[in-house]
């Protein structure tokens, strides 16, 4: 019982830690070259990704906001 209680403590904590750190994580990881492009290629296959995201981030009309 206390061994699953401990469990549970260091995983919430390990959660919250890379929640608080995610950005910092995140760079990390990304500045990794082939993570980046699993990354890349991984996002890409995903359709809302394709479909919605980038053709806002390559429009070239001017928006008026």
């Amino acid at each position: 019982m206390m061994k699953a209680v401990l469990t549970i403590v260091v995983m919430f904590s390990t959660v919250t830690l890379i929640y608080k750190w995610r950005y910092k994580v995140m760079n990390t990881l990304l500045a990794v070259g082939i993570i980046r492009k699993i990354m890349v290629s991984v996002s890409m296959n995903l359709p809302y990704v394709r479909n919605h995201i980038l053709p806002e981030l390559f429009n070239t009309k001017s928006h008026t906001y």
